[in-house]
């Protein structure tokens, strides 16, 4: 039973063996929540408020580092 199962999960579909109308409704799905998951940045400031503690680094050192982590 477990070969059927992993068989199932590793099998592949050639895209001209799927229905056209589930493609669509799947790259409907897609535009509107994919790519926003893709597109978004954390907030730097929020990163390092969470990993660090509280007053190691100053607000001029945040300011910084957040610059740095941009580019």
């Amino acid at each position: 039973m477990n070969a059927d199962i992993n068989l199932m999960y590793t099998r592949t579909f050639h895209p001209s063996r799927v229905n056209g109308d589930a493609i669509h409704a799947l790259a409907l799905w897609l535009k509107e929540n994919g790519s926003r998951q893709i597109r978004q940045q954390p907030d730097l400031r929020c990163v390092i408020n969470e990993r660090y503690p509280a007053g190691l680094f100053s607000e001029d050192e945040v300011h910084v580092l957040c610059d740095v982590l941009k580019n």
